[in-house]
């Protein structure tokens, strides 16, 4: 991936202005100790109850007419494909969610009720790839990758910008790693604008 500049962090704000929103940062006094003020960014309040939409709907939104006529394609257990559900219905651009068979009903159903199809194939994450892969080559569909992907990484990005706008003198952000992309463009935006910000990405000790 080619490195993201600054500006891509902001042109991606105005890019899902109107389809993700400015979640607030609010106080976590059980948190807190008397040396340290802890606040969480509430990601939780978009309108797909994740983060996921910030990156999907900044991919979507920088489809050429061409690609968004033929519609787009990701692999998702969940969140991503809610994510590019939403975005791709408030852009008027079709779009299917592959998924496997053990993806839950409950997660089927809020896709399908974004208007995107959810096509189940096989039992694995790898499984429903194949099915991407092929939507891509014979269908001329977009994927939008969960987290790998230049505009997915900027758009994650506008919480960093968020988080250092809405408190200059945070001094550590910490962030879930996963796949990389929101501990990415976090890092992307807080490193740039407060250099001596400490960034730490957590992740499940196997």
């Amino acid at each position: 991936m080619n490195s993201i500049p600054l500006r891509a962090v902001y042109q991606a704000r105005a890019a899902i202005h109107g389809i993700a929103l400015r979640t607030p940062l609010v106080p976590a006094p059980s948190l807190a100790t008397p040396e340290r003020e802890v606040r969480l960014k509430l990601e939780t309040t978009q309108p797909i109850g994740a983060f996921k939409i910030r990156g999907a709907a900044n991919a979507i939104a920088s489809l050429a007419p061409e690609q968004r006529e033929a519609g787009v394609t990701c692999a998702s257990t969940g969140n991503h494909g809610r994510a590019v559900a939403f975005a791709a219905k408030r852009l008027g651009i079709p779009a299917i969610i592959c998924m496997s068979e053990l993806v839950p009903e409950n997660k089927l159903r809020a896709i399908r009720q974004l208007g995107a199809e959810a096509r189940i194939i096989g039992r694995s994450q790898d499984d429903a790839q194949v099915e991407v892969d092929r939507l891509v080559r014979e269908d001329n569909m977009a994927e939008i990758p969960p987290f790998d992907h230049y505009h997915v990484v900027a758009g994650q990005a506008t919480i960093g910008l968020e988080i250092v706008e809405d408190w200059p003198e945070v001094d550590t952000v910490i962030a879930g790693l996963s796949g990389g992309g929101l501990l990415g463009g976090i890092a992307l935006s807080v490193k740039t604008l407060t250099p001596d910000t400490r960034v730490i990405g957590l992740t499940m000790d196997r």
